[in-house]
């Protein structure tokens, strides 16, 4: 259903998923507030879903990041309106974006409201859809490959790595020079993807496998890994800690380490590398993601990196998204993408 200007005021209803007061997904009518000056309104075409979205609805810590009832934090479309002082946007430009805590509400909607300095034209090359599940696994992955300093002889140990931030990561090291990765997989779809990518067979291992760290070792000749990039967190936190090598650098994409492995990395010296955007987002450093969003632009249009393979699970309804949660939850997303499409 298209949006309804209210009678005398600039406000529209839309529609929307929203969190209700018994933390349910619920469908709902929504009035969108008035556009602000530096703002554009962007009319959402597909959006993705992440797993700080179920977590938000589960966990104390994730749960002070809901800024609205309406949750989703990236995603693709067209812009609809500009404000009276935004002068690089057009109606008709099509964009993409991560709006974490600074827009006017989640991407479980019809528009969004957001600075145009949070925004960046989509790449020209990829649908909505694949450019929807670009920005919050792109942008996470840019950091980790910013802050580490990762170089090709550094022998790197990376957990999730058909994850959504995991893959990215991964693109982004081999897409640079780095080859000397093992990564873990839990399922032969996501072995396949990592193998296309260009890891050797040998250096994919299945996660699931009791003498997992002994495997590790052996690989490596007992020597440790350089750094451990752990986009997991619990039991592979502790994996992650004991074989790196002493003085080594440990990279916490999740906050989901264990006391067992804080205690590890502590007694290694291990440098520890956290990987957060809300602190950019608390900031509203807004270029910070502008120029993260431009930058996998660049790498998409030049085909430096690939798209990400996503799967679209339907329409934007909260049963969908309730199903959609729960694959995330029980990790049966098999490296995909969960897509969200909003009809016209």
């Amino acid at each position: 259903m298209m949006p309804i200007r209210l009678k005398n005021i600039n406000e529209y209803e839309m529609n929307a998923v929203i969190l209700n007061e018994k933390n349910q997904l619920v469908n709902a009518k929504v009035v969108l507030r008035q556009l602000k000056p530096q703002e554009i309104k962007i009319r959402i075409i597909a959006s993705a879903l992440n797993p700080i979205d179920y977590q938000m609805r589960e966990n104390e810590y994730e749960r002070r990041y809901i800024f609205s009832p309406i949750l989703g934090r990236e995603g693709a479309g067209v812009v609809t309106e500009v404000g009276s002082e935004v002068i690089d946007f057009l109606i008709g430009d099509e964009v993409f974006f991560a709006c974490g805590s600074m827009g006017s509400n989640g991407t479980y909607s019809d528009y969004i409201l957001l600075p145009a300095a949070l925004v960046a034209l989509k790449p020209k090359n990829i649908s909505f859809e694949q450019a929807a599940a670009l920005p919050t696994s792109g942008i996470t992955a840019l950091q980790v490959f910013d802050r580490a300093s990762i170089t090709p002889p550094d022998q790197v140990f990376l957990t999730g790595a058909s994850g959504g931030v995991g893959l990215f990561v991964l693109k982004l090291l081999l897409a640079n020079g780095i080859n000397n990765i093992i990564a873990t997989a839990g399922n032969a779809t996501s072995f396949e993807r990592l193998h296309q990518l260009g890891l050797n067979t040998d250096n994919i291992i299945d996660y699931k496998q009791y003498n997992l760290i002994e495997i590790l070792k052996n690989k490596i000749n007992n020597q440790g890994f350089d750094f451990s990039i752990d986009a997991v967190g619990h039991a592979l936190s502790e994996t992650s800690a004991v074989v790196l090598k002493p003085y080594g650098c440990y990279i916490d994409i999740t906050h989901f380490t264990t006391t067992s492995a804080r205690d590890t990395l502590f007694s290694s010296a291990a440098k520890i590398i956290n990987i957060s955007n809300f602190i950019h987002a608390q900031n509203l450093n807004y270029t910070y993601f502008k120029q993260a969003l431009n930058r996998i632009t660049t790498y998409i249009e030049q085909e430096t990196i690939l798209p990400m393979p996503i799967h679209p699970i339907g329409d934007l309804t909260s049963e969908t998204i309730e199903k959609g949660h729960q694959l995330l939850k029980n990790n049966k997303t098999e490296g995909y993408k969960l897509i969200l499409h909003n009809p016209f």
